[in-house]
């Protein structure tokens, strides 16, 4: 048996090394019509413009802000006929050859993929690509995600045979998934090698932040009252910040003691983030002493202090909407009723403590604890419309258990540094399940639906391109993320 495998071994690799390796071309234009204002664009083009396909292909990309209702592809399409035409085939039935569209409505939550007749892929690959992002995307990394979709489309489109999932799934022999996936394994390593470095200058940003204020923070440390809650609180944070710092030099040291060509390398990856993680958890840990010395001792600049403490939770009212109009909301429900009106009601208390403490009527740790009790109620209220949303689109005990797992679980999660998550003091003082956000609940919601999706084996992807589509026929597809 031994023999004849290596026989077979011998012959398929002599087969495939004389393929000739697909060619490596980088875009033929790069068209981005950011009408949603979400997209860095100093950052997507270099990098989109460095993505290399097997084939001649101009990438177009195109956000709006839409609705949860919304047919991505029909408003894609009309956009399309609107202000370039040119992605159009010269009768107007299907996508222009040698174009590829990514299209990404951030509001309604949609990814949209669509190929010329000669780049179009399969569905399910189409749907790979939606799923390459969707984790990106849920935590509103809208650049790094279209990047991502970019790269994946460029492995899947016009992919040789050899080069496919199926036949490096049926191949008996190790050796053969090897020869079949060099190409594609060359663009993963390029890939991980541009992540690394950049998540290497970021975290060498974050490093060189707090050791020019390790000075400051010292003396910021010094002076919080330590009667104060919260000032005890963080100051608990600060006793082992020299013993983090420590750790964070030698991650330094290891991380920089990487060879250029080892950054490529999986294992390096994981030194990078753990040295990314640490510093930038200083980082931010050294703004939230600055600021508790600050606001609790109203020492300069307080006032810029508490807006910074005040800052998140607006932001995070701010993404009610987005909660409530997407299609598992329940905008009309009591329950939503509740989260709007106490949005309201809040968003006005927060001028009044700001005013307050500017004049002196309410000291900072009486403004920390009514702000502490908002984030108390919303996390009841949003606990209270989980229940509603449930209720509303599970069908048996089996899907109310993964909606509510999910929601559970996102909502006991903190984000991490590297996901642009601000530490406060609230955030500092609290462990951080304490306060249920509406990010979180979001996240745990587009998380339940989707595994419940996957069980009632519905699919993902909307084919179509609505009523005002006509006979147009072009390659594509949408979905949720």
């Amino acid at each position: 048996m031994r023999r004849v495998l290596t026989a077979l071994l011998f012959l398929m690799s002599a087969f495939l090394l004389g393929i000739p390796p697909a060619a490596a071309v980088t875009p033929t234009g790069v068209v981005v019509e950011d009408t949603a204002g979400v997209l860095d664009a100093n950052t997507l083009l270099p990098a989109i413009e460095d993505i290399e396909f097997r084939d001649p292909t101009t990438v177009a990309v195109y956000t709006y802000n839409g609705s949860g209702s919304a047919n991505l592809n029909e408003d894609v399409l009309s956009f399309a006929r609107a202000e370039h035409p040119e992605w159009l085939s010269e009768d107007g039935q299907k996508w222009a050859d040698g174009l590829f569209i990514f299209a990404l409505d951030p509001v309604g939550r949609h990814i949209g993929t669509y190929f010329g007749e000669d780049r179009k892929i399969s569905l399910d690959q189409q749907e790979d690509i939606r799923e390459e992002v969707t984790d990106l995307f849920r935590e509103a990394q809208w650049t790094g995600g279209t990047i991502a979709a970019t790269e994946e489309a460029a492995e899947l489109i016009n992919q040789p045979w050899y080069a496919s999932d199926g036949f490096i799934g049926a191949s008996v022999v190790g050796g053969v998934a090897v020869l079949a996936g060099a190409g594609v394994g060359v663009g993963v390593r390029r890939h991980r090698g541009a992540k690394n470095t950049k998540l290497l200058k970021e975290a060498d940003a974050a490093y060189s932040s707090v050791t020019r204020d390790l000075e400051a923070t010292e003396v910021n440390a010094q002076t919080i009252p330590s009667e104060s809650t919260y000032g005890a609180k963080v100051l608990e944070q600060y006793r082992t910040f020299r013993t983090r710092y420590n750790a964070a030099t030698r991650q330094n040291n290891a991380a920089h003691d990487l060879p250029a060509k080892d950054l490529r390398k999986r294992s390096s990856t994981a030194v990078i983030e753990d040295y990314a993680d640490t510093a930038m958890e200083l980082d931010g840990l050294d703004d939230v002493i600055a600021d508790t010395n600050s606001l609790l001792n109203k020492a300069h600049g307080w006032e810029r202090a508490w807006d910074r403490q005040v800052a998140p939770f607006e932001a995070d009212l701010a993404k009610l909407d987005d909660l409530l109009d997407s299609k598992e909301g329940q905008k009309d429900s009591s329950t939503a009723a509740a989260l709007v009106a106490f949005r309201g009601r809040v968003r006005q208390d927060v001028q009044t403590w700001a005013a307050e403490l500017s004049e002196g009527s309410i000291n900072p740790e009486t403004a920390l604890d009514r702000l502490r009790d908002a984030r108390s109620e919303l996390s009841d209220l949003l606990k209270n419309h989980s229940e509603t949303v449930i209720a509303g689109y599970a069908k048996n005990d089996k899907e109310r258990d993964l909606m509510r797992e999910a929601l559970e679980k996102k909502g006991a999660r903190r984000p991490g540094s590297r996901e642009g998550y601000q530490p406060s003091i609230l955030d500092t003082a609290f462990p951080y399940y304490a306060f249920y956000t509406v990010g979180t609940f979001n996240t745990g919601l587009e998380t339940g639906t989707t595994e419940i999706s996957s069980a009632r084996g519905e699919s993902s992807s909307t084919t179509g391109y609505g009523s005002t589509g006509g006979s147009f026929s072009g390659a594509g597809s949408s979905g949720s993320f």
